[in-house]
């Protein structure tokens, strides 16, 4: 992702969702000023945008509209700043930095963290209970809410953090760390190409499942290379400690595999999602590159 094309697509959609999601924290009514102020500070200071751009490029390429895939989009994105605030708790994995920057509870306090992370979670489903969804698409809200609540709860997101922490200090086997990381990070990338499908004019059933495929092997591919990135790359590159993962005695795949067998690993799965968008009759070339730079990116 760095020619000039595919950084000015990058930056146009990182442009859309941030002042989509600054308009949406302007629009609430003020009653604790410091409360919103973390809300601010945790789902506007940086950030790559990942799942923003991966539902803005899949609606790209299914003739989806801009304007329905903003509010999948922006909810997507408010669950993932909600669960780092959470993560970074000293309760969860205890980190004092996030993108170069004091964690939310650093920053604020522990209870203002919790109450950020909680009203960053409402907020998802408010806008996308509220999103001025095309005619379209408006028949859709509810399948929409569901794919969100399934990706971000106890069947996604959620359960997977449980079963990481449940994991720490023990020595996970390979498939139950797939298991962990299908959902802790899969479900929700899943979430943000299967939402932007279910905003798409005229897609069937197959289309959706090779769709599903492919997220399913970058979700994966997404988790293995942020293991090799967490022991390879520098405290600067990261934003954050490098080596937490090794420092807090979690399961990584360089762990189970070397650090040769994990970039394999990983080289493998972009190879499946590749082969599932070659099923599809669309200009899936943004998906593709999208999944490149997943197993080539360093930060």
């Amino acid at each position: 992702m760095n020619t000039p094309e595919k950084l000015a697509r990058l930056a146009h959609y990182q442009t859309r969702i941030n002042n989509f999601l600054s308009q949406k924290l302007a629009d609430l009514a003020v009653n604790d000023e410091k409360l919103l102020e973390a809300m601010r500070y945790s789902l506007l200071l940086g950030g790559k945008r990942m799942r923003p751009y991966l539902a803005y490029i899949t609606g790209e390429a299914l003739g989806a509209s801009e304007e329905d895939i903003d509010g999948i989009a922006s909810a997507l994105e408010c669950i993932h700043a909600y669960s780092l605030v959470h993560d970074d708790l000293p309760a969860m994995d205890d980190d004092d930095l996030r993108r170069g920057q004091p964690t939310c509870h650093k920053a604020f306090d522990e209870a203002t963290a919790i109450l950020a992370g909680d009203s960053l979670q409402t907020l998802a489903f408010d806008i996308l209970a509220n999103h001025d969804f095309s005619q379209a698409v408006e028949p859709m809200r509810l399948t929409l809410i569901r794919q969100l609540v399934n990706a971000s709860g106890y069947q996604g997101m959620c359960g997977g953090q449980a079963l990481d922490l449940a994991a720490t200090g023990k020595s996970a086997d390979l498939a139950q760390l797939e298991q962990i990381h299908k959902l802790k990070t899969g479900a929700l990338l899943q979430a943000s190409v299967l939402m932007a499908a279910n905003c798409a004019p005229s897609i069937t059933d197959e289309e959706k499942q090779a769709l599903a495929d492919y997220a399913k092997h970058v979700g994966l591919a997404y988790q293995v290379r942020d293991d090799i990135i967490d022991i390879t790359s520098s405290a600067e590159e990261l934003g954050k400690p490098a080596g937490s993962d090794l420092a807090a005695n979690k399961s990584t795949y360089p762990a189970l595999l070397g650090l040769q067998g994990a970039q394999e690993k990983a080289d493998h799965l972009y190879q499946q999602a590749l082969q599932a968008l070659a099923t599809l009759p669309y200009n899936t070339q943004n998906l593709s590159e999208f999944a490149t730079f997943i197993v080539k990116r360093t930060n």
